[in-house]
């Protein structure tokens, strides 16, 4: 059965965001490290060469694949800062997501250009709820 193709590593996180181009777009992934460490309690780890990621479950499909993946995480695309909010697109949280500024979701994300496009504290609220969501389907042991 094939591995999930990312996987957690020992790379620094802060190495990583130093190397974000973008000196306003570093900061800003400085901010949401920051932002997720405080409402997760986790620290950020790295998840294959692109992705910070904040706590880790365990998943097993009908299909018998299974796997961990991380909670919550984020990553400094080019375009957008990319979340990785798996809780938030499972549940219902179109008011959140109303309330939050300029944004866009795709699957299981949320594309922010820029952390001043959006209200701190409803992603706050959302990274809580997403965070929330995932701990209790996916219970640790």
């Amino acid at each position: 059965m094939a591995e999930n193709k990312t996987q957690p590593t020992d790379a620094s996180v802060d190495d990583f965001l130093n190397q974000v181009e973008s000196l306003k777009k570093r900061e800003d992934a400085f901010r949401l490290k920051q932002i997720i460490e405080e409402v997760t309690g986790e620290k950020p780890i790295m998840w294959g060469p692109s992705i910070v990621g904040f706590g880790q479950y365990h998943y097993k499909y009908e299909s018998g694949r299974e796997g961990d993946f991380l909670i919550v995480g984020f990553s400094p695309r080019k375009t957008s800062l990319s979340l990785y909010l798996l809780g938030c697109m499972e549940t219902s949280f179109e008011e959140l997501f109303s309330k939050l500024g300029k944004h866009k979701t795709g699957s299981s994300c949320l594309y922010i250009n820029k952390l001043i496009d959006v209200d701190e504290q409803v992603l706050r609220e959302l990274i809580k709820k997403s965070y929330g969501y995932m701990k209790s389907k996916y219970p640790t042991e």
